[in-house]
This record gives C-alpha cells, structure tokens and sequence, in this order.
C-alpha cells in the first residue's frame, strides 16, 4: 500500500484587468513593442492601445503607478497558460511508499522489504517505515526499535532518516528519504 503527497503548487489563472476594468487614475504604459511610453491616464491609455486596434492589460497592479502593456489579450493569454504548463511539465511528485514490518519478522523477509524500500528511493521517493504491534507485541516495543535501527543502516548507503522513529498509536513509523 502506497501513500501519495503531491508536493506542488496549485497553477492559478490570474485574471488581469483590461481596457475599461482599469480604473486608475494614472499607469505607467508600455508599447507592444516593449518600449516605455510614461506615465499617463488610463483613458489616454485606452485610446493608444484603441487606436493600435489592442488591447491595455494592467500586467503589474502592485506597482507605483500601476504597469499597463498594450498587446493582444488573447495572445497574452496564451502565453500565460503556455508558460504554466511547461513549469508544471518539471515539478516533480514526490510519492510516499510504505513498507510494513512486523516486530517478529525474519531476516530474509526483511531483506525483501529492504529491497523494495532501496527500489522506492532510488526512484526518487520517500519511505515510511512502520513497524505494527498487536497484542501481546507491544511489550515489546524497546527491542523492536533495533529492526527499525537495523532497516536504516542497511539503506544508509542510499537513504538518510528524514524523521526517527516515533512510537504512534499501536505502531513504530520512521521516514527515510533519497540521499542527495
């Protein structure tokens, strides 16, 4: 069983205001072709881009006076969602895998769990351990801390504890995360 976390940042669709939802008094204008025009009032402003047959965005509306660009919208728009795809195109999804042990288990078993754990962070995901009790198991917690010490050593060489191994509820769970 596999737990996922998507680590990545939610794309947003920013809606720039255009010719007349631009209600400053005065904005810094620049051309289509990307040269500074000034600082003048937004209907002067609207009647150069009308005159381009183009459209006024206000592309920076924090600034001091507001930035408006005389360009095509639609185009504009274009680029923008082109752009916020090809960044989402390079994030990396980092996964979660789980490997459940158990305080009794044998040596060739965790072997074969701490081969499928090394084939998880070689591929870039994380690794969370956990050790289940039940029953009579749980008092027997402190010798059972040795297996997670144990699995962590033997992946020392490709993995580093991202977080120790905390006792939860009735189990023992350890993050181990790819060496950089």
């Amino acid at each position: 069983m596999s737990t996922i976390f998507f680590a990545r940042q939610e794309v947003r669709n920013i809606e720039y205001p255009i010719n007349e939802q631009i209600r400053d008094k005065e904005v810094r204008v620049i051309s289509a072709d990307g040269e500074q025009l000034g600082i003048m009032s937004a209907k002067e402003a609207q009647k150069l881009a009308a005159e381009a047959e183009l459209d006024l965005v206000k592309i920076s509306p924090n600034a001091k006076p507001p930035v408006c660009k005389i360009i095509d919208y639609g185009k504009f728009r274009y680029e923008m969602m082109r752009k916020e795809k090809e960044a989402k195109k390079k994030q990396r999804i980092i996964e979660t895998k789980e490997v459940r042990l158990s305080p009794n288990i044998e040596e060739n078993d965790l072997n074969t769990k701490i081969n499928m754990a090394r084939k998880f962070l070689t591929k870039g995901d994380k690794v969370k351990v956990t050790l289940r009790f039940r029953g009579r198991e749980l008092a027997y917690v402190n010798q059972s801390k040795v297996i997670l010490d144990d699995f962590a050593e033997k992946l020392s060489d490709v993995a580093v504890i991202e977080k120790p191994a905390k006792f939860e509820g009735r189990s023992m769970i350890m993050y181990l995360a790819e060496k950089r």
